[in-house]
């Protein structure tokens, strides 16, 4: 598993994402991106980096919001 810059810039390379923040303390990723790429594509590129995306309850998430994914640290 990767929580360095590695990460960001692998994200940065996908098409759609435009903005990516990772919080080392709480071992979070928080992901900003258009319709160009889907939360699939953002986690089947974090999975290989060892990131799995967090659970929300699918009521809670609004189409604006962006994805989060957690990292054990």
């Amino acid at each position: 598993m990767m929580c360095d810059n590695k990460v960001l810039k692998t994200l940065g390379t996908l098409r759609g994402v435009f903005g990516a923040e990772m919080d080392r303390v709480e071992g979070m990723i928080v992901v900003n991106h258009t319709d160009e790429v889907t939360r699939e594509q953002i986690a089947s590129t974090l999975d290989g980096l060892g990131w799995k995306e967090i659970p929300q309850e699918q009521n809670d998430v609004e189409h604006d919001e962006p994805s989060i994914w957690g990292c054990a640290l």
